[in-house]
């Protein structure tokens, strides 16, 4: 039986998402075509396939 992994897909902890002060709203800087984004919008167990930790100190804290 394979282990599966979780991957984390929060688009609060996302490298990618950025504030947009035009919008006054964080948003998503990757640019997804239609099919991507319907698919990331209805289901909510989809796992972003462009997300990356935006937690610049998680390195730090591996080598502690």
């Amino acid at each position: 039986m394979k282990k599966k992994t979780k991957t984390q897909s929060s688009c609060d902890t996302c490298a990618y998402c950025s504030y947009d002060e035009d919008y006054e709203c964080y948003m998503c800087d990757i640019n997804m075509d239609e099919d991507e984004l319907a698919r990331f919008l209805s289901d909510s167990h989809y796992s972003c396939p462009y997300y990356r930790n935006g937690d610049e100190y998680a390195v730090v804290r591996k080598q502690m």
